[in-house]
């Protein structure tokens, strides 16, 4: 097992930041997706990233090629059977997860960590898909990864105290502040925000405010740095809906109950930044 080297699997906007991250911190680290498009995609977005962060300062143009030249791109996730600790950031969808880390079970050493970028679903439940639910804990990045100082760590009901230790001086090499939390619905932050952004698209459905002028009550009057739809277009508009449902299911309350009108942007395919349209309509 080789203790400086990550496996994150996914290579999309969460996967691909913290394999970022990831590499910046010094780690050698093994990216893996399903599709060499995928993937290409991925480490052209981390080069533009790094690129802009050496425009900035005071990371150097050798700082970010040395990063770049840290990640190993693969379709196989036999490829990162070395690492010491594997990130999980593909869909979020449990019969996804849970086949995904059945695989894995087969692929990483025993004693390897393993853990989940999961931003609702049950730690606990995904460690039981594997053998070692004892080296399984929940490790929430947010988005943009490599601007978003925070990562919740989530403890599964077997996570032992060396796996929570190992994770997080991992996170604090990476730059992120950590949090402990519960594995409850919604764990932290998505328990606070996801009913927030549910609640603003009421009111944008029921006619009380427009888009821009929600949002501009959200910067100017409540000293939020985004206005909830424009948070929930660069989240993507899918993932509010799929988190809302699990808080409604799982906590039982009402109150949770998804806005109709979030299904229907959904359901039109209007996801927000990612596919140019959503309450507001993006550039492609």
């Amino acid at each position: 097992m080789d203790n400086e080297r990550i496996l994150v699997l996914g290579a999309g906007q969460m996967g691909g930041g913290i394999a970022q991250v990831a590499a910046l911190a010094g780690y050698s680290v093994t990216m893996v997706d399903q599709s060499q498009a995928v993937l290409d995609r991925g480490l052209a977005a981390i080069r533009r990233s790094l690129e802009r962060m050496a425009a900035r300062g005071p990371l150097t143009t050798a700082d970010a090629d040395a990063a770049v030249a840290r990640i190993a791109p693969s379709t196989d996730p036999a490829a990162g059977r070395e690492a010491f600790l594997a990130v999980e950031a593909v869909i979020e969808d449990v019969t996804t997860k849970v086949d995904l880390w059945r695989r894995l079970d087969g692929i990483l050493a025993p004693e390897a960590l393993r853990a989940s970028n999961t931003s609702s679903i049950s730690i606990t439940r995904l460690a039981a898909a594997t053998s070692r639910p004892e080296r399984f804990i929940g490790m929430h990045f947010f988005n943009p990864v490599a601007v978003m100082k925070l990562c919740e760590l989530i403890r599964g009901m077997a996570t032992s105290d060396d796996t929570y230790a190992a994770v997080r001086a991992v996170a604090e090499r990476m730059g992120k502040t950590t949090v402990e939390a519960r594995d409850y619905p919604g764990f932290v932050a998505n328990r606070i925000l996801m009913p927030l952004i549910n609640e603003a698209v009421y009111t944008l459905m029921e006619g009380v405010a427009s888009a821009a002028d929600i949002d501009q009550v959200a910067k100017l009057g409540l000293n939020h740095p985004m206005g909830p739809l424009a948070l929930a277009d660069l989240i993507g508009l899918d993932t509010c809906l799929f988190v809302m449902e699990v808080l409604h299911r799982d906590l039982g309350d009402p109150k949770f109950r998804p806005c109709p009108l979030l299904r229907k942007y959904v359901e039109a395919g209007w996801l927000g930044r990612k596919s140019g349209r959503g309450f507001f309509e993006y550039g492609t």
